[in-house]
């Protein structure tokens, strides 16, 4: 497995789902994880990885304030004297057909989402550039090439982070900051559990690999996306979907 012994990576929507996929894998690689979440539930999710091994602690950070999201950048780097890996994993949906979405609907999932990249990447950003070193990965979706029935606000969030990361890649690759984003396909998730079996059934016959991805599996994505042997890859979509879509 790559070494992030000695990194220090922030997680955003670390609590479940992806998002506490790629704290595991970060915490067994080594690395020194802050997860970062609105949820109570990361406090739990943080303390399982930890009692398996894992240095991880949680923050709980509202990441749609600039406020709230410096600060926890300013205790981060109190206590770890850097930041090294920024993970903006955190994302909702608010899905309906674009006929009945409401204005609120559109720009709770555009605040979230999209916004909040401006926010976090601000913060950490500085403290990547005088270290001379940062791993910038951000969440972008299969949905943001494929489109999805009722999903404009949610699809227009991933497509702008894809287009977010080739535009920043050429402000800070001189400072040896790498920015990349990951478009997970169909992954399990409380959203997929949920579903019906035939509906499943349906999805894993669209996927080459044959079955529905884990959140380790992104855990893993994100992973060489991260490492120091990745230094060359920059401003990248990665398509982490089983050759789902597109090929």
């Amino acid at each position: 497995m790559t070494n992030l012994e000695g990194q220090v990576a922030i997680v955003s929507g670390g609590a479940r789902g992806i998002g506490e996929g790629i704290c595991e894998v970060f915490c067994e690689a080594g690395a020194t994880v802050i997860m970062w979440d609105v949820l109570e539930l990361g406090e739990n999710t943080a303390t399982n990885i930890a009692a398996k091994g894992g240095n991880i602690s949680f923050q709980k950070v509202d990441i749609t304030s600039k406020e709230a999201t410096e600060n926890a950048v300013a205790k981060v780097m109190e206590a770890h004297g850097k930041i090294d890996i920024m993970i903006n994993n955190a994302g909702i949906i608010r899905d309906r057909s674009f006929g009945k979405m409401t204005e609120e609907e559109w720009n709770t999932v555009i605040n979230v989402n999209i916004n909040s990249l401006f926010v976090t990447t601000k913060a950490v950003l500085p403290h990547m550039r005088a270290a001379g070193y940062g791993r910038i990965i951000s969440a972008s979706s299969v949905n943001a090439m494929a489109g999805a029935f009722g999903q404009t606000n949610y699809c227009a969030t991933k497509a702008a982070i894809q287009g977010f990361t080739r535009a920043l890649c050429k402000e800070v690759g001189r400072f040896g900051i790498t920015v990349n984003c990951v478009a997970p396909g169909f992954i399990e998730s409380e959203m997929t559990a949920s579903m019906p079996e035939e509906v499943i059934k349906a999805g894993i016959k669209m996927i080459p690999v044959g079955r529905i991805g884990t959140p380790r599996d992104m855990g893993y994505a994100y992973l060489f996306l991260a490492s120091k042997e990745a230094g060359f890859i920059n401003g990248i979509t990665l398509h982490a979907n089983g050759g789902a879509y597109p090929i």
